[in-house]
């Protein structure tokens, strides 16, 4: 697996504040990378590194197996979360100014900008000032001004702030494209929901520190709960079938005459012999492992515990009614 992008423990400590301590990441190219955290954990920092609009106090960045350096700005398109243009300026005349900073010429830029234009139903707009877009629509702008001049890495810090569902699709469309054509992309949020549709691996760091790093399927399988929802009509027997040191019920819910429980599988059982413990107390209607999102591995690495482990006991009725 060759890496685009490789970062060797990177410190950055402000007044009093520890932004980053010791983070090492490797990004494989034409992947997309989430950069995972609540905020303040240290991602915005580490991109600005990246971007070598400031500098770590420790450590080192790599692009292409060569030491990050000035020129390399040119290879990256940078998405801020901080979202900027000049209001005063008409749409166009801005979009076709930044496309020529980032080494597009003057046809050349006006050709894309038009087609991309085109694509995001932004015609209409061309001439007039930014002031009179939309949010979301002046974020349209800067996410085609950013991918413009086909950069190898592209960087989008919070991509999807402010934008509604369709305008989110769209875009998760485009990045997913992107990176079929070659890109490698930086995706950083503290909003996991969209992660597993669109991250290949990614890292996760908390309080200024990476606590977990790999490629999402993998992840996903280390972190396996081994609890099981099921629903049944009845719930004859079912407390004292799966006492014992091999399934424990952590949850129960009544709901339209049916029960949902969930079970925890325990040491070497499998799902087999739980199933042949389900069967002759009820009539079984659904049967399902809880994989554990991103979301709910995050809760896990910070605090020990799944959220999947609970589940609200209905005052209608449980596992032993």
């Amino acid at each position: 697996m060759s890496l685009l992008l490789r970062a060797e423990r990177i410190t950055k400590v402000y007044t009093n504040h520890r932004a980053l301590n010791q983070v090492s990441m490797a990004v494989p190219e034409q992947s997309i990378f989430g950069l995972l955290g609540p905020n303040g954990a240290g991602k915005t920092t580490l991109i600005r590194i990246i971007n070598q609009i400031i500098g770590p106090d420790q450590g080192r960045i790599f692009i292409n197996n060569e030491l990050l350096k000035p020129k390399h700005v040119r290879q990256i398109g940078y998405l801020p979360e901080e979202r900027g243009l000049y209001k005063k300026m008409e749409v166009g005349e801005q979009a076709l100014y930044l496309a020529r900073l980032k080494g597009l010429k003057g046809e050349d830029a006006r050709k894309l900008l038009k087609g991309w234009f085109e694509k995001f139903d932004l015609m209409p707009w061309w001439k007039k000032k930014v002031e009179e877009l939309s949010k979301g629509m002046q974020q349209k702008v800067q996410f085609i001004i950013t991918i413009l001049h086909r950069p190898k890495l592209l960087i989008f810090d919070e991509p999807f702030s402010g934008f509604d569902p369709i305008n989110v699709n769209l875009l998760k469309e485009e990045i997913l494209k992107l990176r079929r054509e070659g890109a490698t992309i930086i995706f950083s949020t503290h909003n996991m929901g969209s992660v597993e549709e669109l991250c290949d691996h990614i890292a996760l760091i908390n309080n200024s520190e990476k606590i977990l790093e790999g490629d999402v399927g993998e992840i996903k399988k280390e972190f396996r709960s081994r609890i099981y929802e099921v629903e049944l009509e009845t719930t004859k027997d079912l407390v004292e079938r799966l006492a014992g040191e091999h399934f424990s019920i952590i949850g129960t819910k009544s709901q339209n005459g049916f029960v949902t429980v969930r079970v925890k599988i325990k040491g070497n059982a499998t799902t087999n012999e739980l199933m042949k413990e389900l069967m002759p107390a009820a009539n079984i209607l659904s049967f399902k492992e809880l994989t554990p999102s991103m979301n709910d591995i995050f809760i896990k690495k910070v605090t020990g515990k799944f959220p999947l482990e609970t589940l609200e006991n209905n005052k209608q009725g449980s596992a032993g009614t």
